[in-house]
Formats: C-alpha cells, sequence, structure tokens
C-alpha cells in the first residue's frame, strides 16, 4: 500500500477531558445537549467548566493505553486535544485553561504521542474549531440557551483575534509533538470555510507536516470522509473512516450502559474494511483516567479476533461485489477472504470467481483446509480454459469462531477488482 491510511483498517478515538470527572459527555452538556447524544444530559456552564480546577488523572496510563490499542489490532490513535469546550489536553502558550494549569500538571497530548509512537502506533489529534470557552469566540452562556448552530458571531476584530489563536495552537500541536500522522478536526458547521480562512489553515498544516492526513471537517479541505456512528450502505467515492463508540456517547457517562456487544464491533469491522474504509473505534476514560471494564473487555476481544484474522482487516481491499458473496470480503493478490457475519447451514457460496484457479481455500485462523468445488456453464467448462464460474465451500460447524469465521480463498495470479 501507498498509502498507510489505505490499509490501517482500524484506529482507536479517545474521547476525554476534565469534564469526565463528572461523568458528562463532551461539551455538550454546556450547551444543553444535543438529540444525537441521547445521554448527553444538560448542566449549567459554570458547573461544566468547573472541574477544569479538579483535574488530576492519578490513573492515566498512556503507555499502557498504547499497548492496549497495539493488541487491539489498531493502526493509529486519535485523542482529543482540545474540544468544544475549549479546554487543551496540551500544554499551550496561548491560554490558561488547559491541563497544564490543573492539578495535574503534565502534558497529556506529549504522553499520549509518546506512547503511542513507541508502539508503533500512528498518532493523530482531535482538535475542535469551534471553542465555547474563548472570550473572542464568544463564549457560550447559559442564556444562550437553547443552542442555536452556530449563529452567535462576534465583532470583526474579536472574531480575528480567535483565528488567530486557533491557528496558534494548530501550531503548537503540530510543531511540539514530532510526526503527526492526522489532524482529525470537528465543530467546523458553526462558521462558514471563509471565515476559518480554511484554506489558509490547510496549508500551514501541510507546510509543518507535510505527510499528514486531514479530515474532511475543515470546511472545503482535507483528505478522507468521516461517517459518524454507522456503515455506509455505499462506501464513499474517496478514502474514508467511519467513527464510533462502543455505548452511546463519546465521553464518560457511566449511566450508558447500552454497549455494542463484542460480536457486533467485530462484525462493525468487517463490515468497514470490506467496503475499503478504517473505523475509528472510541474509547473514553473516566476522570481518573482509566479505562471502563466493560471498553477495556471489548479491547481484549477485538484483539484476539484480529490476531487470528488480521491478514483480512491489515492492507487490504474490497474483495468482491455484493451479488457475488453474502457477506464482507477483503482481498490481496492471490487472496480473497471472506467474512462470514451468520453460521453457514453446511456450505456457503461466492460467484463469478476463476474457478479452475483455486488453489485451496482454509480458515484463516486455524489454516484448516476446508473442501470445495466449482462449477460453470457447460459451454464454459467446455470452451473456455479461464472460466468464471460458482465456487461452493463446505465450513463444518467444528470450524466456526464465535465471532466472525474468515475464509481465505488462494487464486493463482487473481487481482481484486478494487486494487
Amino acid at each position: 500500500m501507498s498509502d498507510w491510511f489505505d490499509g490501517a483498517g482500524l484506529g482507536l478515538f479517545v474521547h476525554w477531558d476534565h469534564a469526565s470527572q463528572q461523568g458528562l459527555e463532551l461539551s455538550w452538556p454546556l450547551v444543553g445537549g444535543v438529540p444525537a447524544l441521547p445521554s448527553v444530559g444538560d448542566v449549567p456552564v459554570e458547573q461544566y467548566h468547573s472541574s477544569a480546577a479538579t483535574f488530576d488523572p492519578q490513573r492515566w496510563d498512556p503507555k499502557g493505553l498504547a499497548r492496549l490499542a497495539k493488541q487491539a489490532g489498531m493502526r493509529y490513535a486519535v485523542l482529543t486535544t482540545k474540544h468544544h469546550s475549549g479546554w487543551s489536553m496540551f500544554h499551550t502558550k496561548l491560554s490558561d485553561f488547559s491541563v497544564e494549569h490543573s492539578p495535574y500538571g503534565g502534558d497529556i497530548v506529549a504522553e499520549f504521542a509518546d506512547a503511542m509512537r513507541a508502539e508503533g502506533v500512528r498518532v493523530g489529534f482531535y482538535y475542535s474549531l469551534s471553542d465555547w470557552h474563548h472570550p473572542d469566540y464568544p463564549a457560550f452562556t447559559d442564556a444562550d440557551k437553547p443552542y442555536s448552530w452556530g449563529t452567535r458571531r462576534p465583532p470583526p476584530e474579536a472574531w480575528d483575534r480567535y483565528v488567530e489563536f486557533l491557528f496558534g495552537q494548530v501550531t503548537e500541536l503540530l510543531t511540539n509533538y514530532g510526526p503527526v500522522d492526522v489532524i482529525w478536526f470537528d465543530g467546523g458547521w458553526e462558521r462558514s470555510a471563509e471565515e476559518w480562512r480554511a484554506a489558509e489553515l490547510e496549508a500551514l498544516i501541510r507546510r509543518l507536516q507535510p505527510a499528514i492526513r486531514i479530515n474532511d471537517r475543515l470546511p472545503g479541505a482535507g483528505d478522507y470522509d468521516t461517517p459518524e456512528q454507522f456503515v455506509p450502505p455505499v462506501p464513499p467515492r474517496r478514502k474514508w473512516e467511519t467513527c464510533m463508540t462502543m455505548n452511546e456517547s463519546w465521553g464518560y457517562v457511566p449511566a450508558d450502559t447500552r454497549y455494542k456487544s463484542p460480536r457486533r464491533l467485530v462484525h462493525t469491522l468487517a463490515e468497514v474494511v470490506g467496503r475499503g474504509g478504517n473505523l475509528l473505534l472510541n474509547v473514553s476514560p473516566m476522570g481518573d483516567g482509566a479505562l471502563p471494564p466493560e471498553q477495556v473487555e471489548r479491547l481484549e476481544v477485538i484483539g484476539q479476533w484480529v490476531a487470528r484474522n488480521g491478514e483480512a482487516v491489515h492492507d487490504t481491499v474490497p474483495g468482491l461485489e455484493p451479488w457475488q458473496f453474502y457477506g464482507p470480503a477483503t482481498a490481496r493478490p492471490g487472496r480473497l477472504y471472506l467474512h462470514l457475519l451468520y453460521r453457514p447451514y453446511s456450505t456457503v457460496t461466492l460467484r463469478g470467481v476463476p474457478i479452475r484457479r483455486v488453489t485451496g481455500v482454509q480458515v484463516l485462523s486455524t489454516g484448516a483446509a476446508l473442501e470445495h468445488h466449482g462449477r460453470a456453464s457447460i459451454a464454459d467448462q467446455l470452451m473456455n480454459p479461464d472460466p468464471l464460474g460458482e465456487l461452493t465451500i463446505r465450513v463444518p460447524e467444528q470450524h466456526l469462531d464465535p465471532y466472525a469465521t474468515v475464509l481465505a480463498v488462494n487464486i493463482d495470479g487473481w487481482d481484486p477488482p478494487s486494487s
């Protein structure tokens, strides 16, 4: 793969700030909530911001988080360096509203970046363009409720100061923390591309970090699309990534117990890579820095499954058209991977493949050989030396994986249609 992002398959999203001590979703409670987040709640602005003064996550273990991400098969990780609430998780010379001025005092972003890089996990920074605390944005107040999607506008001179602050913080993030592989913007809906000076900001980013990937949430810019909380039925035309939570919240909300099962998350990963995308799966550290046990359990299950089947996840491309196989399929030259998301009755079938060039079928996780046979039309079998036909594979029950079985089909001289 010429671009690491194309074959990454799986990444880690980390949503965390001081309000995790209160068990609050990030940012949205201070503006009264949003319908898309059912557990978001509504708190006074002052209450939300108050926990910045007590942030001291003594169980924050960036090295342990990086090991967990690596073991889960994650190729990159993205941390919320500043969410819409305006609080910076890094040391910044442009504001005292940051982790530097909390009881913790350390630079969370530096610790995260160093730990991920040490494990070979690429580093990404989430950064909100909007800022509901900065006086020049302007700061959101209780009198501004209910939230009205970006209708508040400061005087032009105040906006100029805010954009200078924005550019300054992006410069800090892309200068002080080594190579940065992804910058993940959010909050861009509140202003136009011209107001954000998006073209100028993009040029600055690429000058500071020439190899960086920029998501699509800087209006008018970006390298890839970011559908949120669902797998698109038709994949976007360019590079893409689905970002998704394990429950219904991005931040740590202990009342939100609606967790997706480990099997559902494995199936989502298979569907995403089968459509050519990456899955950016979210975790939400608690106020003390540790991950909730439910999230650790799911990352461990995913990691065990990827350890058995990672060849079908990483550095692959979509393998088949939907009519050819009832399920996700990934591929690399000479090998096709069938992700069985449902238990087969006894066999699985794929269509439109060069049946005479199939040299073997195995269960990917064990290498066990499976019986298979191909057939094509009589005319093709008699007159075509390389007919396209139907391959039927027998899958005995003892070979089924409890989360998702992956079959590897070896096809001599075959190139995936999307490679």
